[in-house]
């Protein structure tokens, strides 16, 4: 029986992280995980479930990518000790684990998140306590939040994306209403710019840059398909979602023209999940856990979904790979 050096030329590789970017056939023993693993081609997109979240919680949003990711904020069961029913927790994702890390400054639920990698992210917006949604911003270095500039219209349930650098945030509620306010930050401030044509809350979207960007869903009420371009100076109404619906997975997920609308409620918890060619939405393969706000990471071909309401708050992790990409797979 042939081995496999004699087949591919080279042995199993022992590395202590996954390799960021593996080729179809590569095998290699993660020695942290003590896992055997290896790459194949997906047939067709779909979700498959990776190791959970430590913390039960919704409300919560996410930066980073699908092998390094941050997952912070939220809202705990009720019950648990963590900042009442409101979260501070941040957790990091390495591509097999998530890990515990140093916690928020201020506990909040329904917040957004930006962020390329879990070394380097920004936590905005949120509700400590209603009726008072805050417009604190904090900045993670890797190591800590540090409180910074804060928005100008505190507003939840929000979206936003970019990088912690160079980041949007746009729709959310300020309590008494849905808000239509979009704001830039450059790394040391906030500017208010052009408004969304429908103001919304429950807002879910995908942000390339500053000045390239999507908003999808949402309510007014009633829940929305209405999606809304953004090109550095105006909103333009594009097509709607398939399935109108709210409370789409949160954060730094996706990479405008294209998005992936995960999860959510339309009527019922949803898993439904569909993607944007900067042009049409297309029906998915559902989530294997149908929830709704949890926070997610990623790029469309490559993303991941975490925590959220089943209900109750969830723990579960799934990872999205595009047809054609590289599935990570265990001996197990």
């Amino acid at each position: 029986m042939a081995t496999y050096k004699e087949i591919k030329g080279t042995q199993i590789q022992a590395v202590a992280t996954d390799p960021s970017n593996p080729v179809e056939g590569q095998v290699w023993y993660n020695t942290t995980s003590n896992v055997l693993k290896g790459s194949k081609g997906a047939l067709i997109a779909s979700w498959s479930s990776v190791n959970s979240i430590n913390n039960q919680r919704y409300y919560l949003a996410g930066a980073g990518t699908q092998t390094a990711a941050l997952g912070f904020g939220g809202r705990p069961p009720s019950g648990t000790p963590s900042g009442g029913n409101f979260s501070a927790q941040t957790e990091s994702w390495n591509g097999t684990n998530w890990t515990e890390v140093n916690d928020l400054n201020n506990s909040r639920q329904a917040v957004s998140g930006a962020g390329a990698s879990n070394t380097a992210a920004l936590c905005f917006g949120g509700n400590p306590a209603p009726p008072n949604p805050k417009a604190h911003t904090e900045l993670w270095n890797g190591t800590n939040w540090t409180e910074v500039n804060n928005l100008n219209t505190g507003r939840e349930i929000a979206a936003g994306g970019g990088t912690s650098t160079a980041a949007l945030m746009y729709g959310g509620t300020t309590q008494t209403a849905a808000a239509a306010n979009n704001e830039s930050w450059n790394g040391t401030n906030w500017t208010e710019l052009a408004d969304l044509n429908t103001a919304r809350y429950f807002i879910a979207g995908s942000v390339s840059s500053t000045s390239l960007a999507l908003g999808f869903g949402g309510e007014n009420p009633p829940n929305k398909g209405i999606t809304e371009s953004w090109n550095g100076s105006s909103w333009t109404e594009v097509n709607d979602l398939n399935s109108a619906r709210i409370a789409m997975a949160i954060g730094a997920c996706g990479t405008a023209p294209a998005a992936l609308a995960i999860g959510g409620n339309d009527g019922s918890i949803t898993g439904k999940t569909e993607l944007w060619n900067g042009s049409n939405w297309s029906e998915q393969n559902d989530l294997n856990t149908a929830r709704t706000t949890a926070g997610c990471a990623g790029a469309p071909t490559a993303a991941l979904a975490f925590g959220g309401n089943e209900p109750p708050q969830s723990t579960a992790a799934e990872a999205w790979t595009e047809a054609g990409g590289v599935v990570t797979f265990t001996d197990s």
